[in-house]
């Protein structure tokens, strides 16, 4: 099980969305159950969103960056919208079981922003050639040419985060 960091926590997919400020708590109710899962401290910064593995969650993952990169002053975020499009849909096609979670982490001095999304699986992404007519395949590496770089770290449960810094 991935342990989401203690941070800003936006819960979508099979949860109800609840985020508060960082000196409140948030409680979710589990869709269909209505049972409550654990009361989250909230703390600032870096924002993390925490995902279901559907077919939604790359759109709620780029709306998430999206905002993100406004709160920053960010103007263009088309380069985060698709790096994380890319790693989200990459974690649900590869992956498909457990949260996705994704962090926004602006870094010191400017210039860059991290993109990080944290999946369960133990396999790790690699750019691969694709061929003229493949419909997929080509993700990790427009994600390269596009970021300032990007790599792999394994979590210390289970699973790995992608992660791409990408200049702003």
């Amino acid at each position: 099980m991935v342990t989401v960091p203690q941070h800003r926590v936006i819960l979508v997919g099979m949860y109800q969305l609840a985020v508060r400020t960082s000196s409140e708590i948030i409680f979710a109710a589990h869709a269909g159950r209505g049972s409550p899962m654990p009361a989250i401290a909230l703390t600032p910064e870096p924002s993390v969103l925490v995902l279901a593995p559907t077919g939604l969650a790359a759109a709620c993952a780029r709306r998430f960056v999206s905002a993100r990169f406004w709160e920053m002053g960010v103007a263009d975020d088309h380069v985060g919208r698709l790096v994380v499009t890319e790693l989200v849909t990459n974690a649900y096609r590869h992956v498909g079981f457990g949260h996705i979670v994704v962090r926004v982490v602006p870094e010191e001095g400017g210039g860059l922003v991290g993109i990080e999304v944290w999946d369960q699986g133990a396999g790790m992404p690699v750019i691969r050639a694709a061929e003229l007519h493949d419909l997929c395949g080509r993700g990790l590496a427009l994600v390269a040419a596009l970021v300032h770089d990007w790599g792999v770290r394994p979590l210390n449960e289970e699973g790995k985060i992608v992660w791409a810094r990408c200049a702003v």
